[in-house]
C-alpha cells in the first residue's frame, strides 16, 4: 500500500470515485493509505453493522449527522452529531442507526489494514454467511448475533 498522497475528497464523493454498497448502506472511500483508511457512511433509520472486532485496528467515528446507538465492550451508549467515538483494537463494537432519522458518519481505522479490500470483496454481497467468512479473512470478526442485544 502507498503512502498518503495529498489533496481533497470532495463531500458526497469517494476518493477514487467509487461509492460502495455494504449491507445496504451507502460507503464512501475518503482516503487509503498503509497507516489508516477512512470512510463516509451513510446509514437510513433501522441499518446498522452487529457488533464485531478489529484485532490490529483501532477504529474512531465522527458523527456528522443524526445520532448512532453504539455498543462499545458491551455497554450501550449514543453518539450525536459533532461527537468522536473510539473503539480501541480487540474491544467489541457494533453500530445501529436506531431513530427516525438518517446518520452520517466518518469513520477511519489505523492502521488501514485490510478493510478496503474488505469492503471491496462486500460491495453488493447479501448472503450473510458468506459477508462473516469474507470478514475474518480480513482481520474482522463479527460475533454471535446475541452480542447485538
Amino acid at each position: 500500500m502507498a503512502d498518503l498522497k495529498g489533496g481533497i475528497t470532495r463531500n458526497g464523493a469517494a476518493y477514487h470515485g467509487r461509492m460502495l454498497n455494504i449491507l445496504g448502506q451507502r460507503y464512501f472511500p475518503k482516503s487509503s493509505c498503509e497507516t489508516s483508511f477512512s470512510f463516509e457512511t451513510n446509514s437510513e433509520p433501522g441499518q446498522f453493522v452487529p457488533v464485531h472486532v478489529h484485532p490490529h485496528q483501532d477504529e474512531f467515528i465522527l458523527v456528522q449527522e443524526g445520532e448512532l446507538h453504539l455498543k462499545l465492550d458491551g455497554v450501550w451508549s449514543v453518539a450525536k452529531a459533532g461527537d468522536l467515538v473510539r473503539m480501541p483494537k480487540g474491544v467489541p463494537h457494533g453500530y445501529f442507526n436506531k431513530s427516525d432519522k438518517p446518520a452520517r458518519a466518518l469513520f477511519w481505522v489505523s492502521p488501514a489494514g485490510r478493510l478496503e479490500a474488505l469492503f471491496e470483496t462486500l460491495h453488493d454481497m447479501t448472503d450473510i454467511p458468506a459477508i462473516v467468512e469474507a470478514s475474518a479473512a480480513h482481520d474482522v470478526d463479527f460475533l454471535p448475533p446475541e452480542a447485538n442485544d
